[in-house]
C-alpha cells in the first residue's frame, strides 16, 4: 500500500516536472483520472435555475438535468384543516395535567398534508462512436470559472469536452473537439423519469413532459401522472448542434454529428411554473416559447462570447472572497485520492480552502431564482423519490443553506430565500388562524415551492416529534434582520422585511401562554425531532416551554424590536414585545451542567441526538456568548460535550459553528476535518466500506445520503472561525485553530456593512483592511486590543499591528 502511494507520488512528480506544472494541489479545481460511475462522483454545474450533473463517460456521457422550478403539485390549499385549532385547548389541558401520552396523541390532530417533491427533469446522453481504448483520461471542475472539462485519447486522437451553464444566456453549452479532422462522431438523446415524449424537428431535439401532481404519504411520489391538461407543471428541453464541419444527422428521437472536428451542443430548458400561487397548468408560463427563445438567442452567439459573459457573470460573485491558509506540502492528487489522504489525518490546507470555496460555488450555482431557494439537494436531484422529497426542511436545513450568504459576500444569493419567506408569510396567515387560532403568520417543519406552511404529518398519521413543530417563522424571520444588518439596506427592511418580521412576532405574541409561575411559554411545544423520557418512563415529544422554541422566539422578538427602532415605527407593538421578553421562562441549567432542552431536567431518548436546537441562542442566534452570558455559554459547551462529535453532515456543520462561537478554534477544526472524512458513493460496493457522515468523492456532503446543507454549514463555519461580528463590533480571528497559524483572507463581510481583509502569522493579525459599504461605526477587536472605527460610505482603512 505504501509502495503504491509513493510510486504514485513519484509519477505525479515526474509528470509535473516535465509539464512545467508546480507540485502543489489546487485550491479551486476538482479533478479525477476516471469518469463518474455514481452520482456522488459526478461534477455539478448550475446557473441558479438550470442544473447539470456531468458524469464525463468516454463512450456514453450521461448528464442529469434539473430545473429548480420543477416540482410535483400545484398551489397549496392552506385552508386544508380549518378547525384544527379547536383541538389546542384539549392539548393544553392534557399538558397541564401532566398527561404527556394523551398530549402526544391529541397533538396529531394539529397536522395537515405533507410537502410536495422536487422532480428530476431528465437525462441527456452523449453517445460517442469510439473504437479503441481510452488513455490519458482527465476530468475537472474549475470552480473559479464554473467550467467543467473532460479529455482523453483514443488511437492517438485527443478528444475534449467543455461544459458550462450560463446565467446571462439561460443556456447550457457543451463544446466537443477532436485533434484529428473529422474524428468527431456522436449522437445525443434525452429521456425522463417523468411522463415525457421526444421528437426531432428542424435539427432540434425536443423533450416535453410534466411533473406528477401530488405527493404521497411517506415521501413517495404517486407515479400516476394524471393526464388532465389542468394539472401539473410542464417542462420543455431543447437541444441543438452547431457544427464547424461534418454533417448533422437525426432520427425521430436523436440528434448527432458525423465526421466532425468541433461542435457545440446548446441545451435550453424551461417550465411553466409561474409563482407559488399560480396554477402551473392553467396560469403557467409558456415553457415551449421560453425555451425556444433562449435557444435561438444563444445560438446566434459564438462559444467565446457565451463563455466570456458566463465567466464574467459568475466571477463577479466568486472573486469577492479569497482565502489562504498558509504553506502546504500536500501533493497534487486527484480529488478523491486527496480526500482519502486527508481522511488519514494528513495536512492539505488547499483542500480546506477548496471545500470552503466549493460551498460558495454551490450557492452561486443553486440560488438565483426569486421565491425558489436552494433545496435539500441544492439544485441537483436524479431521483423520482428523492431523499426527504428534496424539500425545504425548515427546522435547520433550509436555514443552514444560507448561513454563508452574507458573511462570505454573496448577499444577493440570499434573496431567493428572503422572497420565499415572503410567500410563506402569505399562506402562513391561513395556517396561523386555522391550525392555531391566532393572528400573524406561522410556518412549520416542511415546505415546498408552493410555500406550504401547515404542520405536516399526513393529517394525524406521523410522529409529533417532527411533524408538529411550528416555530419556523421565528427562525426564518431572523434571516431578514441578518440581510439588513450586513447590507444596511433600509429600503428593503422597510418595504419588505419588517412587515414579515412583525407578522412572525405577532403570531408568537398571541400563541404563547403563561405557566403556573407566570412565565411565558409555548404550549404545545416540541424540540425538533428529539424525544424526552418522562419520570414515569413515557417517551414522548409533546411538551410545553421547550428551550428551542423560546430561544428562537427570543431572537425573533429581539430582532423585530431592533428593526422597529431602526425604522422608528410601531412603538406600541415594540413595547408589547419588550414586555413579553421580560416574562420568558428563563434558560435552565441541568444537573449535568448542560443547557436543558426541556422545561424540566429530563433525559433525552437519544443523548447524542443530531439536533441541538436548544443552542440556537449561541448560533445562529447571538444572545448567548462567552462574554455576555458565561454561564449559559459554559452550559452550551457541556451540552456539546455530552452529545459528542460523531454526527451527520449538516449537524456536524452546525456544531462546528457552535464551537467557533465558543471561541474554541481547535475543537471546531477537529470537527471540520471530520466533516471532510471520505465516504464511498451510496451504491458502490467495496471491500473496505467507508460509510457514514462525511464527504463524497465530488465533495458533496454525506448526511448520508447527500444533503447540501453540510457543505453550506461547513463553509460558513470557516468564515465564522476567522471573523465574528454583531451590530456593534467585529472580532478578528476569534476561533483560529493552531493548524491555521498563518494565512490571509480577503472579502469576508461583517455586520454593519463592513468588508474585512487581513493577513496573520503566529496566530496574530499583522495587517487588516476594513471597508465600509455605507458608512458607520464599529469596534474592532483583535485579541486583547480594541479600536473604535468610524468610516464614511466607500471609505477604507488599513491597520497594522
Amino acid at each position: 500500500m505504501k509502495l503504491s502511494f509513493f510510486k504514485k507520488l513519484f509519477l505525479v512528480f515526474i509528470c509535473s516536472f516535465f509539464s512545467g506544472k508546480a507540485i502543489a494541489q489546487s485550491n479551486h479545481i476538482l479533478w479525477y483520472n476516471q469518469s463518474a460511475d455514481f452520482f456522488e462522483e459526478s461534477l455539478v454545474l448550475g446557473n441558479g435555475k438550470m442544473g447539470a450533473t456531468v458524469f464525463g463517460g468516454v463512450n456514453l456521457d450521461k448528464i442529469y438535468l434539473n430545473d429548480i422550478t420543477l416540482w410535483s403539485g400545484e398551489p397549496v390549499n392552506a385552508n386544508m384543516n380549518p378547525e384544527a385549532y379547536k383541538n389546542i385547548p384539549a392539548i393544553r389541558e392534557a399538558l397541564k395535567n401532566e398527561n404527556y401520552k394523551l398530549a402526544d396523541e391529541l397533538n396529531k390532530k394539529i397536522q395537515g398534508k405533507n410537502s410536495e417533491s422536487y422532480a428530476p427533469l431528465g437525462t441527456m446522453e452523449i453517445n460517442s462512436h469510439h473504437s479503441g481504448k481510452a488513455s490519458n483520461y482527465y476530468r475537472e471542475l474549475d470552480i473559479s470559472n464554473a467550467i467543467s472539462k473532460v479529455s482523453y485519447e483514443i488511437n492517438g486522437v485527443k478528444f475534449t469536452r467543455e461544459y458550462f451553464v450560463s446565467a446571462p444566456d439561460q443556456i447550457m453549452i457543451i463544446k466537443l473537439t477532436s485533434s484529428q479532422k473529422g474524428a468527431l462522431n456522436f449522437d445525443i438523446n434525452s429521456n425522463s423519469l417523468l411522463k415525457f415524449k421526444t421528437e426531432t424537428k428542424n435539427n432540434v431535439l425536443t423533450m416535453n413532459g410534466f411533473a406528477p401532481i401530488h405527493e404521497n404519504p411517506g415521501y413517495q411520489v404517486v407515479p400516476s401522472f394524471l393526464l388532465e391538461k389542468e394539472r401539473g407543471t410542464r417542462f420543455t428541453t431543447l437541444m441543438k448542434i452547431k457544427n464547424t464541419d461534418g454533417t448533422v444527422v437525426n432520427s425521430d428521437t436523436s440528434l448527432g454529428l458525423k465526421n466532425g472536428t468541433e461542435a457545440l451542443i446548446y441545451v435550453s430548458i424551461a417550465t411553466s411554473f409561474n409563482g407559488f400561487d399560480k396554477n402551473p397548468a392553467t396560469e403557467g408560463l409558456n415553457d415551449k416559447a421560453i425555451a425556444l427563445a433562449n435557444l435561438n438567442k444563444a445560438f446566434l452567439k459564438s462559444f467565446d462570447k457565451l463563455k466570456q459573459s458566463h465567466t464574467a457573470d459568475y466571477q463577479k460573485f466568486y472573486n469577492r472572497v479569497s482565502l489562504n491558509l498558509g504553506k502546504t506540502t500536500a501533493p497534487d492528487l486527484p480529488t478523491d485520492e486527496r480526500l482519502l489522504r486527508y481522511s488519514e489525518g494528513k495536512e492539505d490546507k488547499n483542500l480546506e480552502v477548496l471545500y470552503f470555496q466549493y460551498g460558495r460555488y454551490l450557492l452561486i450555482s443553486s440560488s438565483r431564482t426569486k421565491g425558489v431557494p436552494a433545496n435539500l439537494q441544492g439544485l441537483w436531484n436524479p431521483h423520482l423519490n428523492p431523499p426527504w422529497s428534496c424539500n425545504y426542511t425548515m427546522n435547520i436545513n433550509l436555514e443552514e443553506n444560507y448561513w454563508l450568504a452574507e458573511n462570505t459576500n454573496l448577499s444577493e444569493l440570499h434573496l431567493p430565500l428572503l422572497s420565499f419567506i415572503k410567500n410563506l408569510s402569505i399562506t402562513g396567515k391561513v395556517t396561523a388562524k386555522t391550525f392555531y387560532g391566532v393572528n400573524g403568520w406561522a410556518a412549520a417543519h416542511n415546505s415546498d415551492i408552493w410555500a406550504m406552511t401547515n404542520p405536516v404529518g399526513n393529517f394525524g398519521k406521523e410522529d409529533p416529534s417532527w411533524a408538529c413543530w411550528n416555530t419556523a417563522g421565528a427562525w426564518l424571520s431572523t434571516h431578514i434582520w441578518e440581510h439588513y444588518v450586513f447590507t444596511q439596506d433600509k429600503n428593503y427592511l422597510k418595504n419588505e422585511g419588517y412587515p414579515i418580521m412583525k407578522g412572525a412576532s405577532q403570531f408568537f405574541l398571541e400563541w404563547m401562554i403563561t405557566d403556573k409561575n407566570g412565565y411565558l411559554i409555548t404550549s404545545p411545544s416540541t424540540s425538533p425531532e428529539n424525544k424526552y423520557i418522562a419520570p414515569d418512563g413515557f417517551i414522548g415529544a409533546t411538551m410545553y416551554g421547550g428551550t428551542a422554541d423560546l430561544a428562537m422566539i427570543r431572537e425573533c422578538f429581539d430582532k423585530t424590536i431592533k428593526a422597529s427602532k431602526v425604522l422608528n415605527v410601531d412603538t406600541e407593538f415594540r413595547a408589547k414585545l419588550e414586555t413579553a421578553l421580560s416574562k420568558f421562562y428563563p434558560y435552565q441549567i441541568g444537573k449535568k451542567g448542560n443547557l436543558q432542552e426541556w422545561y424540566f431536567d429530563w433525559n433525552d431518548e437519544d443523548p447524542k441526538h443530531r439536533h441541538q436546537s436548544q443552542l440556537f441562542g449561541l448560533f445562529p442566534g447571538d444572545h448567548i456568548t462567552p462574554l455576555k452570558t458565561p454561564d449559559l455559554a459554559s452550559a452550551s459547551r457541556q451540552t456539546l460535550e455530552i452529545k459528542g462529535d460523531e454526527t451527520t453532515g449538516w449537524s456536524k456543520g452546525w456544531r462546528i459553528n457552535l464551537w467557533a462561537r465558543l471561541w474554541d478554534g481547535n475543537h471546531a477544526y477537529k470537527m471540520f476535518r471530520e466533516l471532510l472524512r471520505y465516504v464511498d458513493p451510496d451504491g458502490k460496493k467495496t471491500e473496505k466500506s467507508r460509510r457514514g457522515g462525511g464527504t463524497y468523492p465530488n465533495l458533496f456532503d454525506a448526511h448520508p445520503p447527500f444533503q447540501i446543507d453540510g457543505n453550506f454549514g461547513g463553509a460558513a463555519a470557516v468564515a465564522e472561525m476567522l471573523v465574528q461580528s454583531n451590530e456593534n463590533e467585529i472580532r478578528l480571528l476569534p476561533a483560529l485553530p493552531d493548524a491555521w497559524e498563518s494565512g490571509a483572507v480577503k472579502g469576508i463581510c461583517a455586520r454593519g456593512g463592513f468588508v474585512i481583509s487581513m493577513e496573520w502569522s503566529n496566530k496574530t493579525v499583522k495587517k487588516a483592511t476594513i471597508f465600509s459599504k455605507n458608512g458607520g461605526n464599529t469596534t474592532l477587536i483583535n485579541g486583547d486590543k480594541t479600536k473604535k472605527i468610524t468610516l464614511k460610505k466607500g471609505q477604507k482603512i488599513e491597520l497594522v499591528w
